[in-house]
């Protein structure tokens, strides 16, 4: 009998939460290298409201979700961190009912594992909260914690009660948790670095995915100084295009999905090599679908011939990465865009067809040493190229490039408490970027 296996993505506590195409795409990656290992699988989801329509059918009101699988998630408002008491802001815990996800867990046959993965570093209550209560249902069976919070803050992430605390890559892992854990014969080991070779990822296990991410590298080429990517992935690797198309025929065939996101740090990059072939080949097979990218792609490599195949193969929503208008602060920050790369792309992409609404245009907020003027004139600076300014309120992360700035502009202790790594506190923010003159920014975002 196969050895079986629960694998958790937790809850997110925090001031302000929204789904906006969210997955656990790492976790379902490993879900899949276990199946291939021989192992029986389950899924616990807590940020997948659509799971209560089939195990709690009726009993707990879902928020409305907007076509193309973002929205809302279920909220309950509950108590804050003693770090966070004196925040004048209501703190919520996003996902499951606190009492869904335990007659879940109290259904669920006993598994041999648990694997719990974690996302922000300030998104840890509630990592620590479902290790908890995996531990009270199930005191004897090991708990495995990985994701980018056991990565980035690995000596505070041995403080959540799992046994093992395993960063980076779970293809890395997959050894010592087959050999030293279960005890079992490794039929399968992933080489993280062949990514054409992996199996998909088990979103079979969803409840009713209303999109899916879809993986077309690892890594980035870029050093950007804000940015953890290089210490989550520090090798840049590519799939072939074609068999990302391939993934997305498998997905509408297999589960009928028509919309797709991309998380991916450097989709654009080296067009020649992804994304032209790519976009060639979804137009060219006429594929009914829609592709949202909000993680920001890379203004630098918007051409005529790039904006015209976003376009047309159904790139509906489109972020970009700006960050700042003031040239000595982008390259300070890694030099990857400028001001004018800006300006030909915006334009570029209002020919192909795109409203200026639908050119979202990242700016951040809260760097160390940046005013409020400098966020200001960056705003009415993109506005004023008929695109759509998004503040990105600025989050340090232990490991980047700016971390000591952010160490020494905070007056938060960051190294001690991740939950100062939040960015709805602008834990970084320079004396003019009060509160008031935030909610003055926030508005003259919205403005036409």
């Amino acid at each position: 009998m196969s050895q079986r296996i629960l694998l958790i993505n937790p809850w997110i506590y925090d001031f302000s939460a929204y789904d906006f195409w969210m997955k656990p795409l790492g976790l379902l990656y490993m879900a899949s290298y276990l199946r291939k290992n021989g192992l029986d699988v389950q899924l616990i989801d807590c940020l997948d409201s659509g799971a209560l329509d089939f195990i709690f059918p009726g009993e707990v009101k879902r928020p409305a979700r907007k076509q193309g699988g973002q929205g809302k998630f279920i909220k309950e408002k509950v108590a804050k961190p003693e770090a966070l008491a004196g925040i004048p802001k209501p703190y919520h815990r996003y996902g499951l009912p606190h009492h869904a996800l335990s007659r879940i867990l109290k259904g669920v046959e006993k598994p041999q594992l648990i694997l719990i993965t974690s996302m922000m570093t300030y998104w840890y209550p509630g990592v620590f909260d479902v290790i908890s209560m995996v531990k009270d249902i199930f005191p004897a069976v090991p708990v495995i914690l990985g994701g980018i919070y056991a990565t980035l803050c690995r000596d505070h992430a041995q403080l959540a009660g799992a046994d093992h605390v395993l960063p980076g890559p779970g293809e890395r892992h997959i050894s010592f948790i087959m050999n030293d854990i279960l005890r079992e014969t490794v039929r399968y080991v992933p080489d993280e670095h062949d990514l054409d070779q992996l199996p998909y990822p088990a979103f079979d296990l969803l409840a009713a995915p209303e999109q899916v991410p879809l993986l077309t590298s690892r890594g980035c080429p870029f050093h950007c100084t804000y940015c953890a990517s290089r210490l989550l992935n520090n090798c840049f690797d590519r799939r072939n295009p074609i068999q990302v198309v391939n993934e997305m025929v498998h997905w509408q065939e297999k589960l009928g999905v028509r919309n797709f996101s991309f998380y991916d740090d450097a989709l654009l990059s080296d067009p020649q090599e992804m994304a032209i072939p790519m976009l060639t080949e979804i137009i060219r097979r006429k594929l009914d679908c829609h592709f949202h990218c909000p993680n920001g792609l890379h203004i630098r490599e918007i051409t005529p011939e790039i904006a015209r195949l976003l376009y047309q193969a159904g790139f509906r929503t489109i972020r970009f990465g700006l960050e700042t208008t003031h040239e000595q602060r982008q390259q300070e920050l890694g030099g990857k865009v400028d001001n004018a790369a800006f300006e030909r792309a915006a334009a570029y992409l209002q020919e192909a067809g795109y409203a200026g609404n639908e050119i979202g245009v990242y700016l951040l907020c809260g760097l160390p040493g940046q005013t409020a003027r400098e966020i200001r004139e960056s705003i009415l600076y993109v506005h004023a190229r008929g695109a759509r300014p998004i503040l990105a309120e600025y989050s340090p992360l232990p490991g980047t490039l700016l971390w000591d700035d952010a160490r020494r502009a905070s007056s938060y202790p960051l190294a001690e408490e991740p939950l100062y790594h939040n960015n709805s506190l602008l834990p970084c923010a320079s004396p003019s970027l009060t509160t008031e003159t935030y909610h003055e920014l926030k508005g003259l975002t919205r403005q036409p």
